[in-house]
C-alpha cells in the first residue's frame, strides 16, 4: 500500500470527536408527604442534632428518605415538590441533607427549611437556602453538596423543634445543562 492511501485509510478509521451529552432528565421521591403532628406526639429523637431555638433543643425526627445511587455529571440537582418538577414544597421545621458517596463517605450537609441554627457536635450545619416553611420548585439547589464527579446518595430527615412537624412530597430532580450553561461554568 503506498503511503498516501494509508495515511488516508487511518484518516477515515480515526474515532469522530462527538460531544457526550448530558444526563438524562431524571426525578427520585426524596420523601413522601407526612401529615401534621404535635411535636410531642412524634416518638423518634434525633440525639446527635442541636438547635437553636427556645423550644426543643433536641429536634424530633417526622420523616427520613434516601435516594438510589445516582449521577449527575452534567446536571443541576434540586428539589420539587412534584414528579413534574413544578409545583413547590413545604417542610415543618426542616430537612437535614447528606450526601455521600458510592463507598458510604459523606461528603456534604445542609439544612432546608425554617431553623436559626443547627449544630451535630460541635460542627454547624450550614442553611442551604433562606430560612421559610414553604420553597418554590427547583428553588433549593445541592449543587453545593454534591461530589465533582461519580455516584451519590441523598439522605433526608425531616426534624421538628417545636408545635407542629409535617413535610410535604419532596422530590430530586436532576436536570441536564444546557451545553451554554456548562460553557458559562467552565
Amino acid at each position: 500500500m503506498k503511503p498516501t492511501a494509508l495515511a488516508l485509510l487511518l484518516l477515515c478509521g480515526c474515532v469522530k470527536n462527538v460531544d457526550v451529552k448530558p444526563a438524562q432528565r431524571q426525578v427520585v421521591r426524596l420523601l413522601a408527604a407526612t401529615p401534621e403532628r404535635e411535636t410531642h406526639q412524634i416518638p423518634d429523637i434525633a440525639l446527635s442534632l442541636e438547635a437553636d431555638t427556645d423550644q426543643e433543643r433536641t429536634p424530633r425526627v417526622v420523616a427520613t428518605g434516601e435516594s438510589p445511587l445516582l449521577s449527575a455529571e452534567g446536571a443541576d440537582v434540586s428539589l420539587a415538590g412534584d414528579e413534574a418538577g413544578t409545583q413547590g414544597f413545604e417542610v415543618d421545621n426542616a430537612i437535614l441533607l447528606e450526601v455521600f458517596t458510592d463507598d458510604g463517605k459523606r461528603v456534604g450537609r445542609a439544612a432546608v427549611g425554617y431553623i436559626n441554627g443547627l449544630m451535630e457536635g460541635h460542627e454547624n450545619i450550614d442553611l442551604l437556602s433562606r430560612s421559610s416553611f414553604t420553597f418554590d420548585a427547583n428553588e433549593v439547589s445541592l449543587a453545593a453538596l454534591l461530589p465533582e464527579s461519580g455516584r451519590f446518595r441523598v439522605r433526608a430527615m425531616v426534624i421538628d423543634t417545636g408545635g407542629v412537624g409535617r413535610v410535604s412530597d419532596v422530590f430530586l430532580v436532576i436536570t441536564p445543562r444546557s451545553r451554554g450553561d456548562a460553557e458559562l461554568r467552565d
